[in-house]
């Protein structure tokens, strides 16, 4: 069998709805998208496994629930330290073992092990000094990225272990550390340009981090890779390059989204040149839904919305917080324009990779993870998984299975209402909703349905407690056992 070639491009906070071909009341037209929907497989009920970036990333490429990790709620910021175990495996020191290239360029999002002046301050870094933890720590050959979002500081560029571009300075500020803290806000006229040389500039890190995919593309053109492409957008701060300024015909976010879309055709082109499209794997997702930042109420006026008709936003246990675009396209195996209803996660990216080369993982790795194969196949092994966990910002849980979803929280357990903090005895403690007949979440039925509730409960249960939610031998979360969130485990 020949290797085929990876690459997964993972959009930051983009809405199922912001693909065209996934939304007939779509504002614009994302012309890349769709063709890679016309010439794969795309999925209209697909799901990151939580609702932020942070969780979402971890469990891509662990294929393991991030809430089994220390991180029970929440985001990583730009100056936290890593994530992920030096021990556990991922997606990529996988296919090194295989003898894959592996190459992560973009938005990381999972901590670094920046090297301190001070061990007791967490802002002091090093600039001069390597890095002690970085992705080619966790089984990358090559890396060029960002610590965390646009809005999160430390701003600088990470090559390998080292930094190699620094914020310009702004007037007034005597270190790099107090530029980092003005700059907060991520107003667009910070980090032009300046008199001493800094190349780190908001507006051309997407473009910068594209054409290093494309250099990486030609270098590793002989040899089988895996190329993990996180961007950092259509993530806040929002700031489309002038010629995608206005193109959308809605707001800024509409345009970074058609920028994000040529992003994605640059790659494509870039692979049929030089002709190894039809052995490539090419993927493209979000790694959570749209952010309230979009402005909804300002898409709404031109008729768009990112979340499509789900309902909710990014931070969200509702659909619209995790509900995201899935589109797959494998020439030499997936058939054209195939839409697929069933039910998946991205967690399962591990163990699809895995069932491409006819392994069995271990029972310590990938404990969450189910192999999407057979519906790439088309060979009709449905349902391939059992039921899937969610989380949201505020760690609360819902599980899904077949039509069901429960929702362990009275609340939106995110930024939509109802807030969480802001419900009182007359919010049901709970919600179950029949996504068959109420896709919308509109009509909580969980006092008409007490053995769904029960089931669904105990199944969350028995998945928490057993370390996994596949078969094989029982697994140890990391650290604490009990989850507020879910009162009745106790």
């Amino acid at each position: 069998m020949r290797k085929p070639n990876i690459v997964y491009i993972l959009a930051d906070d983009m809405g199922y709805g912001d693909v065209s071909y996934l939304n007939e009341r779509a504002a614009f037209k994302t012309p890349n998208f769709n063709k890679m929907c016309e010439e794969g497989i795309y999925f209209t009920d697909a799901h990151a496994a939580s609702s932020v970036c942070t969780p979402s990333r971890y469990s891509i490429l662990t294929g393991r629930y991030c809430w089994r990790s220390p991180l029970k709620e929440g985001v990583l910021f730009g100056y936290d330290k890593p994530l992920l175990e030096s021990n556990r495996p991922t997606v990529a020191s996988y296919l090194k073992s295989k003898g894959y290239k592996t190459a992560c360029i973009g938005k990381w999002h999972l901590g670094l092990e920046w090297t301190y002046k001070d061990s007791k301050n967490k802002e002091s870094i090093d600039y001069t000094m390597p890095l002690k933890d970085t992705p080619v720590n966790h089984g990358f050959d090559y890396f060029y990225g960002i610590a965390g979002s646009l809005d999160m500081a430390p701003y600088v560029y990470v090559e390998n272990m080292n930094i190699t571009a620094l914020p310009d300075r702004e007037e007034g500020c005597t270190t790099i550390q107090e530029t980092c803290k003005m700059n907060q806000a991520y107003n667009k006229k910070f980090f032009r340009k300046g008199p001493t040389g800094a190349d780190f500039v908001h507006e051309e890190v997407l473009p910068n981090f594209t054409n290093r995919v494309l250099g990486k593309l030609e270098e590793y053109k002989d040899e089988p890779f895996f190329i993990y492409f996180p961007l950092n957008a259509p993530h806040t701060p929002i700031l489309p390059s002038k010629e995608f300024q206005g193109i959308s015909g809605t707001n800024e976010y509409g345009d970074f989204v058609l920028m994000c879309d040529d992003v994605v055709g640059k790659i494509n082109t870039k692979l049929q040149e030089l002709g190894i499209d039809d052995n490539t794997i090419v993927i493209f997702t979000s790694d959570n839904g749209c952010s309230p930042a979009a402005d909804y109420k300002e898409l709404a006026q031109y008729g768009h919305n990112p979340s499509y008709i789900y309902r909710g936003t990014k931070a969200d246990i509702y659909e619209g917080g995790h509900r995201i675009p899935l589109i797959v396209k494998w020439p030499d195996t997936i058939r054209p324009n195939i839409q697929c209803n069933e039910p998946v996660c991205l967690i399962d990216f591990f163990a699809t990779v895995s069932d491409i080369f006819g392994d069995s993982l271990d029972d310590n790795v990938a404990e969450d993870s189910v192999s999407n194969l057979p519906i790439w196949k088309e060979q009709n092994e449905l349902p391939v998984r059992e039921a899937m966990v969610h989380h949201s910002i505020n760690g609360s849980f819902s599980i899904r299975k077949g039509k069901w979803k429960l929702e362990m929280c009275p609340d939106s357990g995110g930024w939509s209402d109802p807030k969480p903090g802001t419900t009182d005895d007359s919010y049901p403690p709970i919600q179950l909703y029949n996504l068959e007949e109420d896709v919308r979440e509109r009509f909580n039925v969980y006092d008409e349905h007490e053995d769904v509730v029960n089931e669904l409960k105990n199944l969350l249960i028995q998945y928490i407690e057993d370390g996994r939610s596949t078969e094989g031998k029982l697994q140890e979360n990391d650290g604490e056992k009990r989850w507020k969130q879910i009162k009745w485990v106790d």
